[in-house]
């Protein structure tokens, strides 16, 4: 027996804001979080614009013994988290906490703690780093802390899939409550990539935009970073309604696949395959999806070629929908991106309301789609589909409906 899946939280924190809430009102009025970047070595960096966390201070929400353990892309998921529990009214406890899982994506991990350590023993010339920093470090951590701070005693582990992370993980999330292996699930994902190691390595592809972030825009010329985190709540539909639990979006499918192609290219083939993919197991048909959250990152190969898949999956019904890249707005956050992005997908649904593309003056004839662009949209949506894409040629679509 296939059970429906529900969400019933969701939490974030990024540049954006703070709170889902905060990220999703920036989301629809079209901020920008994306400025110069400040932490050590950055002058020496080409790239120096990102979405960067700025005026958080961590001694206002972690103890410091906390903080040693907790690489930021650590403390932004607990946050995160503890904001989509609340909201959800679960109390993890007794028979629910052993039904309780977390699958969470990153595909940086503690790579702010991994470059602070490489800094203090190959240019500051220490012979000892902290004890803790293999455990920060560690791709895992997050999902961890996540499970022992709310007593989460189920199926427990990170996925990384590079910028598809999030969505695999939130995916995974939905098939075992779905299937009955688990009543609850947290799940989405979180990366803090910002840092002179992170972004000089980026600097080596050449992907980078030195100016910003312009997804579908004839003048694009690359994608921005960004970090934060993402976190939602996913149910088991009959229980969260015989609790009373206030229910944001249902989800209704989900498909990944592989290209087999190439390292970094993008694949339209296998985007479309994936695409097709989710809106069947939702057992819906290509014209019930009004609106799609692009993987859009910016870069001159990938827009036009995810512009070309959509219409290779919705043929006919591609120039009904509506279509959006809220990277323009909150950079790129690797494997924390597709939770991020969920927020714009379940606002469709739930509101009416569509997140722009912002930065978009003169769209590329290439992508010739309905790209929202720079104001946000009120148009009735009943069903939507979020695309992440990523390097490996791993392809992961996450389909969610209006709860009826």
């Amino acid at each position: 027996m296939l059970h429906r899946v529900a969400i019933t939280g969701q939490g974030a924190f990024c540049e954006l804001g703070y709170s889902a809430d905060e990220v999703v009102t920036a989301m629809l009025n079209g901020v920008c979080a994306i400025g110069d970047m400040q932490f050590a070595d950055v002058e020496r960096l080409s790239v120096r614009i990102g979405a960067q966390i700025k005026g958080y201070d961590p001694n206002q929400r972690f103890k410091r013994s906390e903080q040693a353990l907790y690489d930021p892309f650590t403390q932004y998921t607990l946050i995160a988290a503890r904001e989509a529990i609340q909201q959800s009214g679960l109390s993890l406890d007794g028979e629910l906490a052993m039904q309780t899982g977390v699958v969470l994506g990153s595909a940086g991990g503690g790579l702010q703690t991994q470059n602070q350590s490489y800094k203090s023993v190959f240019m500051d010339g220490k012979n000892r780093v902290h004890p803790f920093v293999v455990p920060s470090m560690m791709m895992n951590a997050a999902s961890s802390h996540v499970s022992i701070v709310h007593g989460a005693k189920g199926p427990c582990f990170t996925v990384s899939t590079a910028c598809a992370s999030s969505n695999h993980a939130m995916g995974l999330a939905f098939q075992m409550v779905r299937s009955g292996a688990t009543k609850v699930m947290l799940t989405g994902g979180s990366d803090s990539m910002l840092c002179f190691g992170g972004i000089k390595a980026w600097e080596g592809l050449r992907v980078l935009s030195p100016d910003g972030c312009r997804p579908f825009c004839k003048t694009r010329n690359g994608m921005v970073q960004g970090e934060g985190a993402g976190i939602f709540v996913f149910e088991n539909m009959e229980h969260a309604k015989a609790r009373g639990a206030s229910i944001l979006a249902e989800v209704a499918g989900f498909s990944m696949t592989a290209d087999a192609a190439d390292i970094v290219v993008p694949s339209q083939r296998g985007a479309a395959r994936a695409m097709a993919g989710a809106i069947a197991d939702a057992g819906m048909n290509a014209d019930q999806v009004g609106y799609v959250n692009a993987h859009g990152t910016g870069t001159l190969a990938n827009d036009k070629i995810e512009i070309a898949s959509l219409r290779d999956a919705f043929g006919q019904f591609s120039e009904r929908m509506a279509v959006s890249s809220t990277k323009s707005m909150h950079g790129h956050i690797m494997g924390g991106t597709g939770a991020i992005e969920l927020l714009s997908c379940i606002a469709a649904v739930k509101n009416g309301v569509l997140a722009p593309t912002i930065n978009l003056q003169s769209k590329d004839p290439m992508c010739d789609l309905d790209v929202i662009a720079n104001t946000a949209r009120e148009k009735p949506v009943s069903a939507s589909i979020s695309n992440a894409f990523a390097f490996g040629g791993l392809n992961a679509v996450i389909a969610i409906k209006r709860f009826n």
